[in-house]
């Protein structure tokens, strides 16, 4: 092969691999993250936010990837409207400062063709930190009605909350808060 044959080969090449990535689009009707924290020692209160947007971009084969989500933390729902209200007031989470969250990745571990893990960093309450995702569940389907592939995932992580500015009653309710969230998303043309 002379020298311009494999200079060709390794532009295809190159460009093959740089197209190789899948973009999903997060599915708002089935992704809700969730979340649950102490309520003074005595009970765990669960919320979950109602709408979320965003994209997710994997390459199984070269094993990266990378998940730019957006959180709307207008749409906190613990499901009792007096809590809402309050978790939604400057002393919680400042809605109206701070209307969004958001989840940027940095990198992905796979096992095999499987995304296991993400490293990356989340903003909340308008402070930005590192937060590690455990993905628990993922697999992909050719969905039976939209005729494109849909991948899901349940992923999970701990973060605490003092770290973004979120002191509300503490030291009475712990810090700890742990995120369960259930994710689809639907490939992109």
């Amino acid at each position: 092969m002379n020298s311009k044959h494999l200079i060709v080969a390794l532009i295809a090449a190159a460009s093959a691999s740089a197209f190789a990535a899948d973009t999903y689009a997060i599915d708002p009707n089935h992704t809700f993250p969730s979340f649950e924290a102490d309520h003074m020692g005595i009970s765990v209160w669960r919320g979950k936010f109602t709408r979320t947007s965003g994209t997710i971009e994997l390459d199984r084969t070269a094993r990266t990837g990378a998940l730019d989500i957006t959180i709307d933390a207008t749409s906190l729902d613990f499901g009792h409207e007096k809590m809402n209200i309050h978790a939604k007031k400057a002393d919680m989470f400042d809605v109206a400062q701070f209307p969004t969250a958001q989840y940027k990745s940095k990198s992905m571990t796979f096992v095999g063709d499987n995304p296991v893990a993400v490293e990356g960093e989340l903003t909340l309450h308008g402070v930005t930190r590192p937060v590690k995702l455990t993905i628990n569940k993922f697999k992909c389907i050719m969905h039976p009605m939209l005729k494109r592939e849909v991948c899901g995932a349940d992923a999970s992580a701990e973060f605490n909350r003092a770290d973004f500015g979120i002191t509300f009653g503490l030291p009475r309710f712990a810090p700890e808060v742990k995120l369960a969230i259930q994710v689809e998303a639907i490939k992109q043309n």
